[in-house]
């Protein structure tokens, strides 16, 4: 058994011990990944494109203008959702709205303004999104969702996630223009997502990897979705007033949350390693 002073201390490094189990599985201040996060993640990123497309184009303010504007909406949302003490529907999805609306503006500033072009846009992106994630596995020992529960986490998050959004801004406008159009794109990046499921149901690989993956896709179907809503017939879309498909979509995310109630993801979520 031992002395009292040896067994005190076994007791309390047992509590020590379960005091940090406990802490990795508070539930994260993100939602678990399910069917409706992935419903609305995919609404949001169209949300994007047209709303990001209605403040630069149809409002006339330019690339650079919208994308001052969107993120300095996203730090103050980011800041908010870092100072929350638990998962808001609301706010995240706010804040996942303002990340990729700022991914619109930058993505294109980037590509039209700066004279990047969507390959070499797409690949600076990639590697950013890349040097994150990396930074963020080296730093927590994993890149899953169901850790984003302290302030150094969700920097790494947001920042993974406004770079993806960017990211998949450029995908999606690279795949139009190289000659699949905006209904071509959507149908490329489906089938990718698809593939993507399948490789989840049948498979064991990572689950982080293929959350990331789909997370990423999602961006450009997006992109090319709206994309496909909003541009004139001329160009293979559908002339679809901007500010009236952002209002649709915007109603329809609000729906969502507000019908499709969510959970904070925990370590039993389809993003945990």
């Amino acid at each position: 058994m031992g002395p009292p002073g040896q067994r005190n201390r076994q007791q309390e490094v047992i509590e020590g011990e379960n005091s940090r189990m406990n802490a990795q599985t508070i539930a994260s201040k993100v939602p678990a990944v399910t069917l409706v996060f992935w419903i609305i993640k995919i609404a949001a990123t169209t949300l994007g494109e047209t709303g990001g497309d209605t403040v630069s184009m149809t409002m006339n303010l330019g690339y650079l203008v919208g994308t001052l504007i969107f993120i300095a909406a996203l730090i103050v949302l980011v800041v908010l959702q870092i100072r929350a003490r638990r998962f808001h529907p609301f706010l995240y999805w706010a804040t996942i709205i303002a990340s990729t609306t700022a991914g619109t503006t930058m993505a294109d500033f980037a590509d039209r303004s700066l004279g990047v072009g969507y390959p070499g846009g797409s690949l600076i992106l990639l590697a950013c999104v890349l040097a994150v994630l990396g930074l963020w596995y080296r730093s927590q020992g994993s890149v899953s969702v169901s850790t984003v529960n302290t302030p150094k986490v969700e920097v790494f998050y947001w920042a993974t996630i406004t770079f993806s959004q960017t990211l998949g801004t450029a995908l999606g406008d690279w795949a139009a223009d190289s000659g699949l159009g905006y209904g071509g794109g959507a149908l490329v990046f489906g089938a990718a997502l698809a593939v993507i499921a399948c490789v989840y149901f049948w498979t064991n690989t990572s689950r982080v990897l293929l959350f990331w993956a789909a997370f990423i896709l999602t961006r450009p179907l997006g992109a090319t979705v709206g994309d496909f809503f909003d541009k004139p017939h001329a160009q293979g879309g559908l002339a679809v007033s901007r500010p009236l498909a952002s209002a649709i979509l915007g109603v329809f995310i609000l729906a969502c949350i507000l019908l499709l109630p969510q959970k904070a993801a925990t370590g039993s979520s389809p993003g945990h390693v």
